[in-house]
């Protein structure tokens, strides 16, 4: 009988020999759920960008003011969250229900780990569902019963799409036509949020993000790509950005002044939301 071929971007599960995304996120969060190997890996990419924890604290901190943005502002009280990872403090609907108890809240992720503490977190959530699934596959997610049904597709919903993309493994043009599926299928006055590892192009930041993109390849992730502005642009599919526009996370609206210069992993991780019209 053939073998079925391997899909890159499979979970890793329970393999406590590979590292994973969503564990080493974790870890880099401060949180508890992760194993040797994930600690390991994590120290490999710090020795290639020290100060890789501050990308993922910026990511966090972007997720949670872009989230309140959209329910104060915006007014939107559904989110899709694809590729949300281990819940941690302040999760999606923690953040949404504190400010509108009724807003409701997807999460999508393929990992069975991430699915079994998401869904225990939220036994007693009537407005949060978890549910398994590939988010590069958008028609498998868009199709999903518990997406069809719990989210009102004649309403705004905030696609969420928070430092996922990068991590696809497959043609560089990819994550464009995975972005244009999901957009296109979202109602008028929806919005999407994505953060990305930049490439610069040139410079000093863009040998440190060739280092660390050469340490996550050489460890067992597999890889991430990094993009250029215009190339994640492009992952907006043409709808309208809500001002600032792309940038590095921690000057997309900050909560106050910002007095200290960015580090280097500061600048590495950009993002921004659109709304479509």
């Amino acid at each position: 009988m053939a073998q079925a071929p391997h899909d890159p971007n499979a979970p890793v599960g329970v393999d406590p020999t590979r590292a994973s995304v969503a564990r080493i996120y974790d870890y880099l969060l401060g949180g508890k759920d992760h194993y040797e190997i994930d600690r390991r890996t994590a120290a490999e990419i710090a020795e290639a960008m020290p100060e890789v924890r501050d990308l993922a604290l910026e990511n966090r901190a972007f997720l949670i003011r872009a989230v309140r943005f959209l329910v104060k502002e915006a007014e939107v009280s559904q989110f899709l969250d694809l590729g949300s990872g281990l819940p941690t403090a302040e999760n999606v609907h923690q953040v949404a229900q504190r400010l509108n108890p009724e807003a409701k809240v997807v999460y999508v992720d393929n990992d069975p780990v991430v699915l079994a503490h998401g869904r225990a977190l939220l036994e007693e959530n009537e407005q949060t569902h978890f549910i398994s699934g590939d988010i590069f596959d958008p028609r498998t997610i868009l199709d999903h019963e518990v997406v069809r049904t719990h989210l009102n597709w004649d309403e705004p919903i905030a696609l969420l799409t928070v430092a996922t993309l990068h991590h696809h493994k497959g043609e560089r043009h990819e994550p464009a036509e995975v972005m244009r599926q999901y957009i296109d299928a979202l109602p008028s006055g929806s919005y999407v949020v994505i953060s990305h590892i930049f490439d610069p192009e040139e410079g000093d930041d863009a040998e440190a993000m060739k280092a660390l993109e050469d340490a996550v390849a050489r460890g067992s992730l597999g890889g991430a790509t990094a993009r250029t502005h215009s190339e994640i642009l492009e992952l907006f599919h043409g709808i309208d950005m809500i001002e600032p526009g792309i940038v590095e996370l921690v000057n997309w609206w900050p909560d106050g002044p910002s007095l200290k210069p960015l580090n280097v992993a500061q600048r590495l991780i950009v993002g921004g939301v659109g709304r479509k019209p």
